[in-house]
């Protein structure tokens, strides 16, 4: 492929034919996605030699054809630096490489030199703007946190504004954002667990072999940790009533006579049904001193309207008074009002309504140039009762309707609570495995690691998404969950039994 761009050769004209851009992405698609193995010559041919006008028309064509972007077929389909070579080819250009020499140990000085000085006076705006949309932060604030001195105020120069300020877009940016808004809502992400049922599953024998572990001197963790990590919720309840039935024992109790501390908080969450664990989390993000707003907004935005009301009765039967009632206590003013609405789970679950979108992306974009002092309300009215498919195009048309990012008019107009709240529907809509994410990234990175926000995303996602979550986690952060897991998770953990079960539920090394 480097000897292909380096021939110089490719097309220039602007002149397009449909016919050859249906041809084009129908051979992308069968030298890919439609066979075994993939027949990289021909992905080298079309992206190394076609105009980036008539790539462009391609993309869009595939997105059509195979029910997936470029970008999510070349990831799955190549590896690599052949990988990161075709996305920067095809996609990105400049703004692939820029996560790549920011983040992690150290900066990649001369790369990130190169790219400053090359394109300052050529497109760094459009690339600027192509970074936010992206990773979700400017390029002025990456090279802020990540450079010094002399050195970072001549790139800061280089750079030219801090777009998490702004919040507009340039015009070529603003057809990007509403172009990504776009694929967001055609793509259809198939969500994969990393636990499955057990095939040969025996609760009886699962039920025996948790006494024994448990029973006498001492506790075989070793035991307790293979049979609850790798069996389904649904199998482990089966476990936990065939352990009353046979035994006549409390298994639960048993498991919390026997261990202890975050090994403990882990291996009861995974023993509890999804509610029953969802309304443990919520108590404990309300009770003590202060309250854990980022835990009751990631549960409640995260989830869809069974699950909330079922949580809700579980808190009820479990702490005999309302998940409202506890919200209303400990919460106050609109950020109570967000999560007495999400509380509800009576968000609609409709497909897109074209024409409403439009309506709600005008009634947003209204709020936002209105000085009612209504923005929080308008905004609650639609983000917290509308279908996620909807606002994945109502979000699209804002783009169109205001040239503006809704991301970046929630961090400028709104702030504390309100601000984090409304910030995680919109990360939820436009990629629910990546908001996950970052949380886990921030629940790891620095001194310590949040363990309650750990234990409660491996454990509620383990058997939904997460899978996809430690696929973002790699391309976001540019390291493994696993390896994060390894290294966070090694101080404080004398036993290794948390890490190790963890590390079981994590799946494997990306």
């Amino acid at each position: 492929m480097l000897v292909v761009l380096l021939q110089g050769t490719r097309e220039e004209d602007d002149v397009v034919s449909e016919d050859l851009v249906e041809q084009d992405a129908q051979d992308l698609y069968d030298a890919g996605e439609a066979q075994w193995g993939t027949d990289e010559a021909k992905f080298i041919m079309l992206l190394g030699n076609r105009s980036v006008t008539h790539l462009q028309l391609v993309f869009d064509e595939y997105q059509k054809i195979a029910e997936k972007s470029i970008e999510d077929s070349i990831k799955s389909e190549l590896s690599g630096d052949f990988e990161t070579l075709m996305l920067a080819v095809g996609l990105y250009q400049c703004i692939v490489i820029f996560p790549i020499c920011l983040q992690g140990l150290g900066t990649a000085d001369n790369t990130l030199i190169r790219i400053m000085v090359c394109r300052s006076e050529i497109d760094m705006l459009d690339i600027r703007e192509c970074f936010r949309l992206r990773y979700e932060k400017s390029l002025y604030n990456m090279i802020q946190d990540d450079t010094s001195g002399d050195y970072k105020r001549t790139l800061l120069k280089l750079c030219g504004g801090d777009d998490d300020i702004a919040g507009e877009f340039f015009p070529e940016a603003a057809q990007i954002a509403y172009k990504m808004w776009e694929i967001s809502a055609m793509t259809k992400v198939q969500l994969r667990g990393t636990v499955r049922p057990y095939q040969n599953f025996d609760p009886a024998s699962d039920a025996q072999a948790l006494r024994k572990a448990m029973k006498g001197f001492g506790t075989d963790e070793d035991t307790i940790i293979d049979i609850v990590a790798n069996r389904s919720n649904a199998q482990r309840q089966e476990i936990r009533q065939t352990f009353k039935s046979l035994l006549g024992r409390d298994l639960m109790a048993d498991l919390k006579s026997e261990l202890s501390k975050n090994l403990e908080r882990l291996i009861l969450g995974l023993m509890m049904t999804p509610a029953e664990f969802d309304a443990k989390m919520m108590k404990k993000a309300m009770e003590g001193a202060g309250t854990d707003e980022h835990a009751l907004i990631e549960i409640l935005v995260t989830r869809n309207n069974q699950e909330i009301q079922e949580m809700c009765s579980a808190y009820q039967n479990a702490y005999k008074k309302s998940l409202e009632d506890a919200i209303a206590s400990e919460t106050s003013g609109h950020f109570k009002r967000i999560l007495i609405s999400l509380a509800q789970g009576t968000r609609e679950e409709d497909p897109a309504d074209m024409a409403r979108a439009l309506e709600d992306a005008q009634e947003l974009a209204d709020a936002c140039n209105a000085d009612s002092g209504d923005l929080e309300d308008r905004f609650m009215s639609i983000l917290c009762t509308r279908s996620f498919p909807h606002l994945r195009r109502v979000f699209q048309e804002f783009v169109r309707c205001s040239n503006k990012d809704i991301e970046q008019i929630i961090k400028k107009e709104m702030s504390g609570d309100i601000k984090n709240a409304m910030f995680a529907i919109v990360r939820s809509v436009k990629n629910q495995p990546s908001y996950f994410a970052d949380r886990l990234y921030k629940a790891m990175k620095g001194l310590g690691t949040d363990d309650r926000a750990l234990i409660r995303i491996m454990v509620s996602r383990s058997e939904i998404d997460l899978f996809n979550i430690r696929k973002e986690f790699k391309e976001t952060h540019d390291a493994s969950l696993h390896e994060f897991i390894q290294v966070e998770t090694f101080v404080g953990d004398t036993s290794g039994d948390y890490r190790k079960i963890l590390l079981i539920l994590c799946g494997g090394e990306d």
